[in-house]
């Protein structure tokens, strides 16, 4: 079992196979150039796999895999497929844009993916692509359709923005609500990456703006998730995620692990430690040293407030949001 410095169970492991990505989105990197970490600098899939096979033996028993996006990295299902048929009971998912969705999602099934976060920030074409700065939304919404044919579980996300798609949060609650989706909202992450003088609602704004349509009454969290849960008066459960909040940190149950083997306890903080050469040597002992060092040090809560939220240098492309 692993256990961190302040007595947590972490049993969540989330893995970013890659930081490109196909979309350059507002909140999360609307200025980097289409370029890539050179393929020799990310580990193989046999290199993470034989850390990743160390955490489940020590029991994890969730895995998400993200990017950047990952349905970029060639073969992705062969990765899904180690996981799995190491322990097939493994709650294992994934977090994408949906882009290349469609063409992906049977063999994802198959290799035994069981579930996906899909990021819809709206449903309007125009803004869509002013978000992502690509016309992306046809293809989302046919990935979508096309997970749900192939038997995946799919949430949706959004990333409320001031003057942008505010006007859109209910809409795409009832998008999702149509399709039996859960929506989780994600209030915006400040980091030194996104476009200057971006501005997100707060979890309070999001709720008002629901309510405009809606009675809605507390649910609460469930087990360690990050989302704070709320019912509409029809029985839809909907989810916010705000990270202003350091409610959530006391039962925090993950770790990262970048493409390039870096281990990150906490999304909000720069510290990182790495696994690369102890994997490339096929020193797993040393791997798993590294790990418990992390997990020692990870923090009790993230440094962001309510009242003063620090601007975070962390690319949450390479790490996953």
């Amino acid at each position: 079992m692993l256990i961190d410095g302040h007595g947590r169970r972490v049993n969540y492991l989330r893995i970013s196979v890659t930081e490109r990505c196909n979309f350059r989105c507002q909140y999360c990197m609307p200025e980097k150039p289409f370029s890539w970490v050179p393929r020799e600098n990310l580990l193989t899939f046999e290199e993470l796999f034989s850390f990743v096979r160390v955490a489940l033996d020590e029991g994890v028993d969730k895995i998400r895999i993200t990017g950047g996006e990952p349905l970029l990295r060639e073969d992705l299902d062969r990765f899904v497929a180690m996981i799995h048929d190491h322990k097939p009971d493994i709650d294992l998912a994934l977090t994408t844009n949906g882009y290349l969705l469609a063409e992906t999602a049977q063999r994802l099934k198959d290799a035994g993916l069981k579930r996906i976060n899909v990021s819809i920030d709206s449903l309007k074409p125009h803004i869509a692509y002013r978000i992502a700065q690509k016309d992306v939304l046809e293809r989302v919404l046919a990935g979508v359709e096309k997970a749900l044919e192939v038997g995946l579980k799919v949430k949706v996300n959004m990333v409320p923005l001031k003057n942008i798609n505010d006007d859109e949060i209910v809409d795409v609650m009832e998008y999702a609500k149509a399709r039996g989706m859960t929506i989780r909202y994600i209030e915006y992450m400040e980091n030194v990456h996104a476009k200057a003088g971006l501005k997100g609602l707060t979890g309070k704004e999001i709720l008002e703006k629901v309510k405009e349509r809606y009675t809605i009454r507390k649910v609460g969290r469930e087990g360690s998730s990050p989302a704070f849960n709320y019912l509409t008066d029809d029985g839809y459960k909907f989810g916010i995620i705000d990270p202003h909040k350091h409610d959530f940190c006391e039962s925090c149950n993950r770790i990262r692990l970048t493409a390039e083997g870096h281990l990150i306890p906490c999304l909000y903080f720069d510290e990182a430690m790495s696994i690369r050469d102890a994997v490339k040597a096929g020193d797993i002992e040393k791997a798993s040293e590294i790990l418990r060092e992390v997990l020692r040090n990870k923090p009790e809560k993230n440094r962001w407030s309510e009242e003063n939220a620090e601007e975070s240098a962390r690319a949450f492309y390479e790490t996953g949001g």
